[in-house]
């Protein structure tokens, strides 16, 4: 798959399995940017037609079943794409459809960002296997979740710190460390997040308030203030140790200016590769559904 985005961002118009064009349905539940963008700029570089669908715009959900929309749009449509809450829904979606389906969020999981950042990191420091990873802040997220999964996968050394009150669940845990064990990766789980950080060839935040949480943005602020990336938690990870944050980011909560705008920040790059890391997760999906 990172073979193919790399491909992709040298030749962005290489591969047309869209050709037509055929139209790939993309659902937004929740507000968006990245992916927004690079999903539709995606479909259309493959080809294709992005139907966007916003908040209240169809009956997904409400007026008519997950299953039923799933087995309407099979038949006029190359792909469906959704970002939303429950990651059941998601679940049903593709148990009731022909054509792929994409998580592009879910309160779960993550899995489009992970390849964009998995794609970020082997562009500035080569193969991803025996790398360390550094994911630091609210640990029971989707990020969090994605990360040890996605690294583990990858080959790495995934590390995960956060409180103790937010650390990720107890089976995606164990998941994680079946498939580091076949991988040469490995899962480590910290509450202190200078140790968590120290030889990381990577450190990785993610906003302390996600959609939805607003209103317990003090609350988490005071949560989550020790575990900050600063100038000096970075100081602890390698010298030449990148900085990933999915974004959109928040100054002087999770990270420091300094930081996110210094030299070690990769963050730009990381947020173009979800354009190039979608398309090749389309394109290879349409290819492995004929």
């Amino acid at each position: 798959m990172l073979d193919l985005a790399a491909r992709l961002k040298r030749e962005p118009y290489s591969l047309r399995p869209l050709e037509g064009p055929q139209s790939a349905a993309v659902f937004f539940d929740k507000t968006s940017t990245r992916t927004r963008f690079s999903f539709a700029a995606g479909i259309a570089a493959l080809g294709g037609n992005a139907v966007i669908v916003n908040p209240g715009e169809a009956q997904l959900g409400a007026k008519e079943s997950i299953s039923d929309t799933a087995k309407v749009l099979s038949r006029m449509m190359s792909l469906i794409v959704w970002r939303t809450f429950a990651h059941a829904g998601l679940e049903e979606m593709a148990a009731n459809s022909t054509v792929p389906d994409i998580n592009s969020l879910s309160d779960d999981f993550h899995p489009c960002q992970i390849l964009a950042d998995l794609q970020t990191i082997r562009e500035q420091k080569g193969e991803l296997p025996g790398l360390t990873a550094t994911y630091v802040g609210d640990a029971a997220n989707n990020m969090g979740h994605s990360y040890l999964l996605g690294f583990a996968t990858a080959g790495m050394h995934i590390r995960v710190a956060g409180p103790e009150t937010h650390m990720p669940r107890a089976d995606i845990i164990a998941d994680a460390k079946k498939i580091a064990a076949t991988t040469g990766g490995s899962v480590t789980l910290f509450t202190d997040p200078v140790a968590a950080v120290q030889g990381a060839d990577a450190v990785i935040t993610d906003t302390w308030v996600s959609m939805g949480q607003e209103a317990e943005k003090a609350e988490r602020v005071a949560i989550f203030g020790d575990y900050r990336v600063t100038p000096q938690l970075m100081a602890e990870a390698k010298p030449d140790a990148i900085f990933l944050h999915c974004l959109p980011a928040y100054r002087e909560f999770e990270v420091a200016p300094e930081v996110i705008d210094g030299p070690q920040s990769v963050v730009w790059d990381e947020a173009e590769n979800r354009l190039h890391a979608q398309k090749a997760l389309m394109a290879w999906l349409l290819k492995e559904s004929k």
